[in-house]
């Protein structure tokens, strides 16, 4: 008899799946066998001839809007009649000191990062507990666990992200949906390049040098990680199986093991090699 979990033909939704780690995980999937609908803001039917893995399905949904994400979903289940994955990985990043960071700004990162996430979790979870099972896995970040300078919204954001995750962990474990955090460290994506700059970052000079020399060390550091495809072999891994832990850390061990730090050591020691790191002398 085959296990249910071991089925290659599970139904897997990936937002934000146009680029980066969330197409990494699309394609990686979709070739290892399993159907895969893949979320875009761009012409999905384009996205889909530049990928042509048969079971790769692009669609345009929007995680801002809630229509939008309402009328995704339902497409999906009118095709594939269940939907057993969600991989909520759409989002970005702003930089630039807090001081510099607009109220708007702030804004827009929550309304993607955080309560995108929230109207994919919130959509998907009756039709998870009518089956009686699923898998949710968010996309959070080293940076959920670990302030970074100048990027203290973004941080935010992946904090909130850990706390909600840990909450629905608890609530819907009786459902037989199974709840999963992946953190990534620095990975070589087109992240990079798409962050944004906080307008008044570019003109106040109160933490020009410092946020010019942080940022060069952030982008280096990105350039220099891992292909996003570790991700994806690491997500086939934890739908395969069938109780799956909380967290999973991923990416250098460097990285892994400043988290682990934190715990262990006194927070002004903690702090001061996180401030070495990226602000040098």
């Amino acid at each position: 008899m085959t296990n249910h979990n071991q089925s290659p033909r599970k139904v897997i939704l990936i937002t934000g799946a146009s680029s980066g780690i969330g197409k990494a995980c699309a394609v990686h999937l979709a070739q290892a066998g399993y159907h895969v609908y893949g979320t875009t803001r761009q012409d999905p039917d384009r996205l889909t001839k530049d990928h042509p893995a048969t079971q790769l399905n692009m669609i345009r949904m929007d995680v801002r809007d809630d229509l939008s994400v309402q009328q995704g979903i339902d497409s999906i289940i009118k095709q594939a009649g269940r939907l057993d994955v969600v991989v909520n990985n759409a989002g970005f990043g702003i930089i630039g000191s807090i001081e510099d960071t607009s109220i708007d700004e702030a804004k827009a990162q929550f309304e993607t990062n955080f309560f995108g996430l929230l109207r994919v979790c919130t959509t998907v979870l009756p039709l998870m507990r009518n089956q009686g099972s699923g898998y949710i896995i968010n996309i959070s970040s080293i940076g959920g666990l670990i302030g970074l300078p100048f990027q203290g919204l973004y941080s935010a954001s992946k904090f909130a992200v850990e706390g909600l995750t840990e909450a629905l962990y608890k609530e819907v474990r009786s459902f037989g949906i199974r709840v999963v955090l992946i953190e990534p460290g620095d990975f070589f994506t087109s992240f990079t390049a798409n962050r944004k700059k906080t307008a008044q970052s570019q003109t106040n000079p109160a933490y020009k040098t410092q946020f010019e020399n942080t940022l060069k060390i952030i982008e280096s550091d990105e350039r220099n990680g891992a292909a996003p495809k570790k991700i994806a072999r690491l997500l086939v891994k934890i739908i395969r199986h069938p109780n799956p832990r909380l967290r999973y850390r991923v990416g250098f061990l460097s990285q892994k093991t400043a988290v682990t730090l934190k715990k262990f050591l006194p927070q002004k020691l903690f702090d001061w090699i996180i401030m070495q790191h990226y602000q040098p002398g």
